[in-house]
């Protein structure tokens, strides 16, 4: 890892609804080196989602500024890539089409794009799949799909907002370990929405914990394990114990705060 790739200075967000103001993230400071693997931790609510979308430049901040190598984010980029949960496939579109149709957008001829296709259907084992609809292809299949997209566009930054929530078990480990062989292999900064503990002690160089409303760093820590991880292991437990302790206050302030709202 090397110098800052990505910086959040001061970030406030605020929403409006009606006359009603809703501080979602309040005073985010993060300095992430290139190449790191960093997961955003929190239960629902804590403004993860939010700042992932502020930092892919689709919901730019209130106040307070966030830049992408020295670049300052004022809307979506090529250089930040996003996966989502939903997979947001073009359902009309072929695997193949999927995954070519960034760079046809970028203006790369056909002879150009072929071999890139090509070797992400290799890597991600769906060259058996390359004519099929997404609608033919199971949860686990579209998400690599949607992952071999942004690996198309090559981009230095992977924003990724719990893609694997929505897949079984079995699937969602298959995924990780491919996601972090891809990382390993590509040095890419990567941002992972969770709110999985063990996913985020799996996957992480580094752990940012989010607390509920408004959204501000509780504990930002660095994942001292040797990879690959087992989540058997007394040290992964210990951790899990010590970030389960302080999710669950903040689930507990969730909770608190649903309470006061319905006696009001």
């Amino acid at each position: 890892m090397s110098a800052s790739h990505i910086v959040v200075n001061g970030v406030n967000k605020i929403f409006k609804t009606g006359e009603r103001e809703v501080v979602a993230l309040k005073d985010i400071n993060l300095d992430i080196p290139r190449g790191q693997f960093v997961c955003l931790l929190g239960p629902s609510g804590c403004g993860k989602s939010t700042l992932l979308n502020a930092i892919a430049g689709f919901s730019p901040p209130t106040s307070g500024s966030i830049s992408a190598d020295g670049n300052v984010v004022t809307g979506p980029g090529p250089d930040r890539g996003m996966v989502f949960q939903e997979y947001a496939l073009f359902p009309w579109m072929t695997v193949e089409q999927n995954i070519a149709f960034g760079l046809e957008i970028k203006g790369m001829d056909a002879a150009q794009i072929r071999p890139v296709v090509a070797a992400l259907l290799e890597k991600l084992g769906l060259a058996d799949f390359r004519s099929r609809f997404p609608k033919d292809l199971s949860g686990g299949m579209r998400q690599r799909v949607a992952i071999a997209r942004i690996l198309a566009l090559d981009s230095p930054i992977m924003l990724m907002d719990e893609p694997f929530g929505a897949l079984d078990a079995l699937t969602r480990r298959n995924l990780q370990d491919e996601l972090l062989r891809i990382w390993s292999e590509t040095g890419k900064t990567v941002i992972f929405v969770t709110h999985s503990i063990e996913e985020a002690i799996y996957l992480a160089d580094r752990i940012v914990v989010m607390t509920y409303r408004p959204g501000t760093v509780k504990r930002d820590m660095i994942v001292d394990l040797p990879r690959l991880r087992d989540p058997s292991s007394a040290e992964f437990n210990a951790l899990k114990r010590e970030l389960g302790h302080l999710v669950m206050e903040e689930q507990q302030r969730h909770h608190q705060s649903e309470l006061m709202a319905a006696v009001d």
